[in-house]
């Protein structure tokens, strides 16, 4: 048994890069540990969602623990910054914020669980934090650092795959499955995922692709109904979301890996 640990930037984070990767590890025999930096305070949540006096971060922990058990994690941990909303937003300038957060600091507390759990394999996010969110950036220099410090070897970027990404949502829309209006866009001048050609492991996790979704179903005040991750039909999400993608430093050119637990 080998110990995998995910480390994120906020609640639901883990159902839509690593909840693939998370239960395959599991049903193969391995540990699985989720680690997130923050409880998403500043998230948006629709009106009347919450009960009177329920606080945000609150529900979001319990939707957090929720998924794990879904996936299959034993182990969640949230290192205590708090959400720094949208790059720019004056949440940014908190001082307790993830991303106004001491790197080397915010590294020893991850590298602490690393050492504990004699951690085999990190999950951390590409250099722009997939679209250039602080927090997510921030989880990519603490994950590196903390991983120097506590010895971890693998460590895997995720990412998205943005051609293939755009290649999918270009040829549902022409199938009918979604009109254009509902065609996700990323925002103006923001890079959204990685080019392919910078990709070096992508990760089969077409098998789990329910139990993803299923996770992504317990992260209600983030993730509704309508939302198209869950409104598109079985076999289009499988599709969309049944690959899993990731960057490790010194593999690659193009995909070698398939597989981040492989030899373990």
């Amino acid at each position: 048994m080998a110990t995998l640990v995910t480390f994120h930037a906020h609640p639901d984070d883990e159902c839509l890069r690593t909840a693939g990767v998370m239960r395959k590890a599991v049903e193969e025999g391995h540990r699985v540990v989720l680690v997130v930096a923050t409880k998403g305070e500043v998230g948006e949540v629709p009106e009347g969602f919450l009960a009177e006096g329920e606080k945000l971060e609150d529900r979001r922990v319990q939707e957090s623990y929720a998924a794990a058990e879904i996936l299959g994690v034993e182990r969640v941990e949230f290192l205590g910054y708090r959400d720094s909303g949208m790059m720019g937003e004056p949440t940014n300038d908190d001082p307790a914020c993830f991303w106004r957060a001491d790197v080397e600091k915010a590294a020893e507390q991850l590298a602490a669980i690393l050492r504990a759990e004699s951690a085999d394999v990190l999950t951390v996010y590409d250099d722009n934090g997939d679209y250039g969110h602080p927090d997510h950036i921030q989880v990519h220099r603490v994950g590196l650092r903390a991983a120097e410090l506590a010895g971890t070897k693998r460590v895997f970027q995720a990412t998205f795959n943005r051609e293939f990404m755009q290649r999918g949502f270009e040829a549902a829309v022409a199938d009918g499955v979604i009109p254009p209006e509902a065609a996700p866009k990323p925002p103006e001048n923001v890079e959204f995922g990685k080019p392919e050609a910078e990709i070096t492991a992508a990760v089969d996790v077409s098998k789990y692709a329910a139990v993803k979704r299923a996770a992504m179903r317990a992260h209600p005040s983030q993730i509704s109904e309508d939302m198209f991750m869950l409104a598109m039909p079985d076999d289009a999400f499988t599709f969309a979301f049944g690959t899993e993608w990731f960057i490790r430093w010194g593999e690659g050119p193009g995909i070698t890996e398939t597989d981040l637990m492989a030899g373990l």
